[in-house]
């Protein structure tokens, strides 16, 4: 995936659990929050979703006291842009669809040409 593709819908809610650092299960439980539930993560698919993200410089493993077994990733610079890119493209979507839901996107055939309702 390049970093102008739509991103997963796990791999978005991945990403905004960790606008503020967070550890494996953590990113879990924000993931099923954020998403009232729609995405529930199993640890095989967050750490194989984790290991994506590093190598793409989005995230990063933060330093571990070696005495603990948890592991804390945190967005890097990269990995915000990208989040924040993806939640325009939403946005746009959104407004794409509310626009022709509501009829303010009108479309009508004019002698075989489409014309805008604005170009009437």
């Amino acid at each position: 995936m390049n970093e102008t593709a739509a991103l997963t819908e796990a791999t978005y809610y991945i990403l905004l659990s960790l606008w503020t650092p967070q550890h494996g299960y953590g990113i879990m439980q924000r993931a099923e929050e954020l998403s009232e539930g729609r995405v529930r993560l199993a640890a095989g698919t967050l750490y194989g979703a984790l290991s994506q993200l590093t190598t793409k410089g989005w995230i990063i493993l933060l330093p571990v006291d070696e005495a603990s077994r948890r592991k804390d990733y945190a967005l890097t610079d990269k990995g915000r842009a990208v989040l924040k890119a993806e939640i325009e493209r939403l946005r746009g979507l959104v407004r794409n669809g509310d626009r022709v839901v509501n009829g303010e996107d009108v479309l009508r055939i004019s002698g075989g040409e489409v014309l805008r309702e604005e170009e009437k």
